[in-house]
């Protein structure tokens, strides 16, 4: 298995595409240490173990340095070492600009873009001090390529994932160590059922599901992307083959913005 020996951290590991994720990973034989804010993430942890795989949980808040110094402190206690950091944790709201609040702004900035410096961050002085290189890899969003209605923060957000993975890239380059970014689009997951009522609500009153369905039909492979579409990428990028892709952002959306 390409990642074995190898230890990943991934945060907003509790549902989703960071479950997804982190069941790749020891499936390709890292171990994995799984942080969220939420008991659940528990409960994904003990799947992975469950069915052979090397695996701890960690609940923290990304925005918090000391809860992210602490993440990192118990993937070494548990497993020797860094090599691997998922930037993945991340929040959105909807709504009119006229209603969108300060502390809305506020909490997704510092989730989506504080968290993912923070984590960067730390990441890079324990990759550093193992020595061997690593591989820093940042969740953004389709809205890094083009920002959405009623969701200026969001996008905005999302686009400083990007900035961030880029200057990054150049400042550890000769130290082998990687940092890539990818942009899902519209994939199965609690935050885009979420995304369908609140869009939906504000685009027209759609029906539950109804404007999902209505995006989907617009995407050139027809469907709508699972977890697992992203891990593939994820666990390409954490490996040895993606030794020389530094400073990228991909998109993984079936073709919905290609560029």
């Amino acid at each position: 298995m390409s990642l074995e020996n190898k230890v990943a951290v991934i945060t907003g590991a509790s549902r989703g595409i960071g479950a997804a994720i982190a069941a790749r990973l020891a499936r390709d034989g890292a171990a994995v240490v799984l942080a969220a804010n939420e008991r659940l993430v528990a409960d994904v942890a003990s799947r992975i173990t469950d069915n052979g795989g090397r695996a701890i949980s960690v609940e923290i808040d990304v925005t918090s340095s000391a809860d992210v110094t602490r993440l990192y402190d118990e993937a070494e206690r548990a497993f020797g070492r860094v090599d691997i950091s998922v930037q993945n944790a991340g929040v959105i709201t909807i709504a009119r600009v006229e209603d969108l609040t300060e502390a809305e702004w506020d909490k997704v900035m510092a989730v989506n873009t504080k968290g993912v410096f923070l984590c960067c961050r730390e990441a890079i002085a324990r990759i550093r001090k193992h020595g061997g290189g690593g591989r820093l890899i940042n969740t953004a969003s389709g809205q890094a390529r083009q920002g959405f209605i009623f969701t200026p923060h969001y996008a905005a957000s999302k686009f400083g994932v990007i900035g961030i993975t880029q200057s990054l890239a150049k400042e550890v380059a000769k130290e082998s160590i990687t940092v890539n970014a990818f942009c899902p689009g519209i994939i199965e997951t609690d935050m885009w059922a979420y995304n369908d009522q609140a869009w939906g609500k504000l685009l027209g009153d759609y029906a539950p599901g109804a404007l999902m369905q209505e995006w989907v039909d617009n995407i050139p492979m027809g469907r709508a992307g699972q977890g697992e579409d992203v891990a593939g990428l994820v666990s390409f990028l954490a490996g040895p083959d993606a030794s020389y892709i530094t400073g990228q952002t991909i998109n993984v959306d079936g073709g919905l913005i290609m560029s």
